[in-house]
């Protein structure tokens, strides 16, 4: 049976429930069991070691269909984010999904094209430092769109495109000037960020592209950063970019695309929210700017998407105390997720196993890794019911910007990715060995 506990932020419906378990006919105290699916994460740890990252598929699919649902009345691509999770089995799912997908580099968009090479035509290529080889790759392949960011990446572009005498359709990318309250390391939209055409530059830029031959001009671009969890924010930057599609028209340009990029966040801390009601206000916003201009809605969502549709496993190798600090140091590391490392990012750390009853001891630790570093950490004076050495926990909402950040620092070999479905289980990615991360070594 499924059982619901006091306990806040432990469960992420669909994908990962807890269950009771009881290990005889006459146990009086059973146990709460940690499930992916149908499928126990203790059993998956068993098999497959830690560190495990561990993903459902019915998660990713619920909330692909929310924005689905959620923008159902408007001509739209959900343009899934590379970025945040790239393996190719959740590419191929999402690409069954009917997604397109954003991609920001040559091996991104190498990955989808393996995933689903039908796939070419709903791929936008982002991000301010295309080489040219990328270029002629993505032309090569015939994606949907390229987003611009420079005038100089323009240029490049023409070059590419006029060798290979193909036309390239390109949106500018513009720069909102729209405050987003979010990590600096994240937030993409103010005039002192890197990405981006200033808004007020963009009307003169677009002159310049409509004159050159393989160029065609067919949309504009805004994305204002990652992890916003306001909607004010993405309704301000789309309002100016409407404006701007407008007085485009009225230049000639043939505007058929809005990009309004990704970015929005989850709730880390309170998974409770009504999510299905959030994208509803999240497409509302982005929307009700548009009315009226008949263009085909491009959305970029990543996070929003896979984030709680997977946990990183991990095992307690040893319990520490420094005088009164007490840690448990874990088999994980910061290389395997450095989130909270990087932005000082909050994780939902649960047991896998824990008692049915609620009268659980309840202690104060650091939850640490085995890396050389003071920062490798993932999380400091969390309070937790008592774990012993070899107790497993569960590091949620993992599933974006996990595996995707992870290194080899420390020479550790990256952990196993599994994928799961009801009942079945796939091996998605198998674990390095040490002999993989120096093999190409001289």
């Amino acid at each position: 049976m499924t059982r619901r506990t006091a306990l806040t932020g432990i469960e992420r419906p669909p994908g990962f429930v807890l269950h009771e378990r009881r290990k005889g006919l006459f146990q009086r105290n059973p146990e709460l069991v940690l499930h992916c699916e149908d499928i126990p994460l203790s059993k998956l740890a068993e098999r497959y070691g830690t560190p495990l990252y561990v993903y459902s598929a019915t998660a990713i699919r619920q909330r692909l269909s929310s924005f689905q649902k959620a923008f159902r009345d408007v001509p739209h691509t959900i343009c899934y984010s590379v970025k945040a999770n790239s393996n190719l089995s959740i590419l191929r799912l999402l690409s069954r999904e009917g997604c397109g997908f954003d991609v920001v580099s040559g091996g991104e968009l190498e990955r989808v094209l393996v995933a689903d090479r039908r796939a070419a035509k709903k791929i936008v290529f982002s991000g301010v430092g295309k080489s040219r080889d990328e270029m002629t790759a993505a032309l090569r392949a015939g994606i949907l769109l390229f987003n611009i960011e420079s005038e100089s990446e323009l240029w490049a572009l023409t070059e590419c495109a006029t060798r290979l005498r193909t036309t390239a359709r390109v949106a500018l990318r513009v720069n909102p000037d729209v405050a987003a309250d979010t990590h600096p390391y994240i937030s993409t939209g103010l005039r002192k960020h890197k990405f981006g055409i200033p808004i007020r530059d963009a009307r003169e830029l677009y002159a310049k592209a409509s004159g050159a031959k393989y160029l065609k001009v067919a949309g504009v671009s805004v994305h204002i950063g990652s992890q916003i969890v306001e909607i004010a924010p993405f309704a301000e930057a789309v309002a100016r970019v409407a404006d701007l599609a407008r007085a485009l028209r009225a230049d000639g340009h043939r505007i058929d695309y809005i990009d309004t990029g990704g970015g929005l966040g989850i709730s880390y801390q309170e998974p409770g929210l009504d999510f299905d009601g959030r994208t509803a206000r999240y497409a509302r916003a982005v929307c009700h700017p548009l009315r009226g201009m008949n263009v085909h809605l491009l959305l970029e969502p990543g996070r929003a998407i896979v984030g709680p549709a997977g946990v990183l496993l991990t095992c307690v190798v040893y319990r520490k105390q420094n005088d009164g600090k007490r840690f448990l140091v874990v088999d994980a590391a910061m290389n395997d997720l450095i989130r909270p490392s990087l932005y000082g990012a909050y994780h939902e750390i649960v047991p896998v196993v824990q008692p049915a009853n609620s009268a659980t001891k309840i202690e104060t630790v650091d939850v640490v890794g085995p890396v050389c570093e003071s920062g490798d950490f993932f999380a400091h004076d969390r309070e937790l019911s008592r774990l012993e050495e070899n107790d497993l926990l569960a590091i949620l909402d993992a599933g974006a910007y996990g595996m995707s950040l992870a290194s080899n620092y420390n020479t550790r070999p990256r952990p196993a990715e599994i994928l799961v479905n009801g009942k079945s289980v796939k091996v998605i990615r198998e674990r390095e060995k040490v002999r993989d991360l120096y093999s190409a070594e001289l």
